[in-house]
């Protein structure tokens, strides 16, 4: 009984630390932090603009994928389906894709409603995007309160609103 009970406190250490090692060099979320500005072109018109002043007023998520990833795949809808029934004011930003063609495909097969943005490396670089997906919450005057990396389960995301 006491090896199975190291054996779980190791597995939670261990667990813990690679969950702190994946946000070392992300913004900080402790409520002080603006989040980056951006203005981008949305995917479904990309003559249209979407600027982070439109998140303002109420807590939102940003959501950083690569129409490649994997784990966005599975990852996204969570955040789709709080997005859907108003529970959360959610922005999807596509980084690190080949072709408009791409995301469009991407974003039909999962069906996504969320606004879907096209960033560019500046946007990565001021969000400190390192790995897919990443996500920022925010609260209503922008400043970052939540940040993740990697899959979140729809309760993972409801906690961290």
């Amino acid at each position: 009984m006491i090896k199975y009970i190291i054996n779980v406190i190791i597995f939670i250490v261990v667990l813990s630390a690679a969950f702190t090692y994946q946000e070392l060099g992300m913004l900080e979320d402790d409520g002080r932090q603006s989040a980056p500005y951006f203005s981008l072109p949305m995917m479904k018109d990309e003559s249209q603009r979407y600027n982070i002043s439109e998140l303002q007023g109420e807590r939102s998520v940003v959501y950083f994928f690569a129409p490649w990833c994997n784990i966005c795949r599975y990852s996204m809808p969570n955040i789709d389906k709080l997005h859907r029934q108003g529970k959360v004011n959610a922005v999807a930003i596509a980084l690190d894709f080949q072709s408009v063609e791409e995301i469009e495909a991407f974003s039909k097969d999962l069906n996504l409603s969320m606004p879907i943005l096209l960033g560019n490396s500046k946007t990565a670089q001021d969000y400190k995007v390192k790995a897919y997906p990443t996500y920022y919450v925010m609260d209503p005057e922008l400043k970052i309160i939540e940040r993740s990396i990697g899959y979140s389960s729809e309760l993972g995301i409801r906690l961290r609103l």
